[in-house]
């Protein structure tokens, strides 16, 4: 089971709509929790893609039909790896209409992918940074990483803040975040608080009038 956030990026959603699909009974029953802390089944993440992509297309209706359509036909035949089904299974045909939900779960599976590599550079141990999350290998949090591309610096600057990290880690730290927000409210300005000064220039004020 993911978190409201995790499923969101699995499934290309905001947030919102995953707590909407939840509260509007979207998804079947055995594909997602209520309480504290909502969680969504991996393989619910498509079906609430699908949902709200085909929303100017199929009514509501025609929509939560064909939903429990594919998840009767995953209830059936439980796999460990919901990825690897044949496409049969996630195509629904009522009456004259075909309803192909394969390109949401191709979807979904690349973004779980990008998100199981995202997880495993990220590291949390109480003798470091007493348990901040940070990428393998080094001190740098994060969600220091991420913080600073969302306050608008470009990856380059932030490549050159941190020489230890590859572009390809900096995008992920930018994914990991967006997964698992830090809780509580945001600094309204993040900065490079955890990278080291590589060069410095002083420029003159131009003078005043």
């Amino acid at each position: 089971m993911l978190s409201a956030t995790q499923a969101a990026f699995v499934a290309d959603v905001e947030p919102r709509d995953i707590h909407h699909a939840i509260d509007r009974n979207v998804l079947p029953d055995r594909l997602f929790l209520r309480g504290d802390e909502r969680r969504v089944a991996v393989e619910g993440c498509p079906l609430v893609a699908f949902y709200y992509a085909s929303a100017k297309r199929l009514t509501a209706e025609e929509r939560i039909a064909a939903i429990c359509i594919v998840e009767t036909r995953l209830r059936a035949a439980p796999s460990d790896d919901p990825w690897s089904r044949s496409t049969e299974d996630w195509i629904v045909h009522n009456d004259f209409l075909r309803i192909d939900l394969s390109p949401f779960v191709a979807r979904a599976a690349q973004r779980w992918r990008l998100y199981g590599a995202a997880r495993a550079m990220v590291v949390s141990d109480e003798a470091i940074l007493s348990g901040t999350p940070i990428i393998a290998g080094t001190r740098i949090p994060v969600h220091d990483v991420a913080a600073s591309l969302a306050a608008g610096h470009l990856p380059e600057r932030v490549a050159a803040a941190y020489p230890s990290l590859s572009p390809a880690q900096i995008e992920l730290a930018a994914l990991y975040a967006k997964a698992n927000p830090l809780a509580g409210r945001p600094r309204a300005r993040p900065l490079l608080e955890t990278a080291r000064l590589v060069f410095e220039e002083s420029v003159p004020r131009r003078p005043a009038g």
